[in-house]
Formats: structure tokens, C-alpha cells, sequence
């Protein structure tokens, strides 16, 4: 069982999917729900949202993992995180009987980190979709994507051009390199810094649904 602190808002009646969000550097698990509440205000999908396992001298809130350099995790701290969240999917995948192919894996900056490292290794199950705000595919030692087990899965991505935390060239990278690999990326930018741009809001909303609407493609099957 996961032992990761976590807060949840259920669907009302049958789920049409689960939505999974990792916040930032420095928040916690109560972060992003009133990003769910705007995501899908008719609550058709259930939400969780864990709590990163790491807090760290002299800074506020949880972390994911140790930043060296934006961009390259720490490692170790990186692999905790990994694999603790692992569990962590896996527990609610087998609580809520939701299954990995509907199930969309978010977060906002390092949370968005996060959603990439489980969402495309070759190790972990492939989930419905990835939505990312403000983060960037890592590079770190031991991890590396599994493009060619991920055609066809569908990526949402929105960042600033004006952030100076997280620049957007580490969006414009991960929108290259997931479309060389064939997965379906949809992609934003404005000229907001580092936060959630309301003006991305509503294609992310059709996004979602899409995602997560009948006879979507199950990657599985290929």
C-alpha cells in the first residue's frame, strides 16, 4: 500500500475516467484541486491528488526531488519520488478499479516532471494522456522515455513565454521530442510566467473529455 499522503474528490456516480495531479515545488496535495473543479465541473472524473514525500531544509512545502540544475533531478531523490509514486498509481488503479488507459496523469512544473517520468517509461503502465503545465520531460541518470511503446498517446502542453522558472524552451523540447515519437501533442503557449494561464483553460477542458470520452484508442491493444 502507498504510503504517500493524498486528498481525493470522487466522481459523481460512474467515473468516465481518473484524473491524477501532481502539484509543484513547494505545495502540497491541495494545490490543484480547484484546477480539477474547473477541469471537470460536472465531476464525470474522479481526482486524486498526492502529497510529494520530500521536504527540505529552509524551504516551504514538498518537493518531488532535489534541483541541482531546472531541467536535471537529483537522482536518488528523483528515483524515491519514482517510485514512490508508482505505488502510489498503482494503489488507486486497484482501489477505485479505474484502469491505467483511463486514466490521464497531470501536474504543474516539477509536478508536470513527475507525470512525464510515469507516464512514458517503458516500465510503467500507459496511461489515457499526459497534461502538462509548465514542466518539462527530465533528464536524469536511469530514466529515459519509451517513445516507441507510447505512439499515439495523447499530450497536452501549455507554458509561458515569460517563465522565468521553468523557460519555454523546455516545452517547445518536450513538444519536439514527443512528436518525433509519434505520441499526439497539443500544444500552448501565451505570454504568462510561471502559473496556469486561464486562457488555456478551455482547450484543456476539451481536451480532457476527449481524452477521457467513449471509444477513445486503448494503446494496449496495438
Amino acid at each position: 500500500m502507498s504510503t504517500l499522503t493524498f486528498h481525493e474528490r470522487p466522481a459523481d456516480g460512474e467515473p468516465a475516467g481518473l484524473l491524477v495531479l501532481h502539484h509543484g515545488r513547494g505545495a502540497d496535495e491541495h494545490d490543484l484541486l480547484p484546477l480539477a473543479d474547473v477541469l471537470d465541473p460536472a465531476r464525470d472524473v474522479y481526482v486524486v491528488s498526492p502529497r510529494a514525500p520530500l521536504t527540505l531544509p529552509g524551504l516551504p512545502g514538498h518537493h518531488w526531488y532535489v534541483v541541482p540544475r531546472v531541467g536535471f533531478p537529483d537522482p536518488e531523490s528523483f528515483r524515491n519520488a519514482f517510485g514512490a509514486l508508482a505505488e502510489f498509481h498503482d494503489s488507486v488503479w486497484e482501489r477505485t478499479g479505474i484502469a491505467p488507459e483511463r486514466t490521464v496523469l497531470g501536474g504543474f512544473s516539477m509536478g508536470t516532471a513527475m507525470s512525464y517520468a510515469l507516464g512514458l517509461p517503458a516500465e510503467r503502465p500507459v496511461p489515457a494522456g499526459i497534461l502538462a503545465f509548465s514542466g518539462f520531460v527530465p533528464t536524469v541518470d536511469g530514466w529515459e522515455p519509451d517513445l516507441a511503446g507510447r505512439r499515439g498517446l495523447r499530450v497536452f502542453i501549455a507554458h509561458g513565454r515569460g517563465d522565468p522558472v521553468i523557460g519555454v524552451e523546455f516545452a517547445r523540447r518536450a513538444r519536439d521530442l514527443l512528436e518525433q515519437g509519434g505520441l499526439v501533442v497539443e500544444y500552448h503557449e501565451s505570454e504568462v510566467g510561471h502559473q496556469i494561464d486561464r486562457t488555456h483553460l478551455p482547450a484543456a477542458i476539451a481536451w480532457l473529455e476527449a481524452t477521457l470520452g467513449p471509444g477513445e484508442h486503448d494503446l494496449r491493444s496495438e
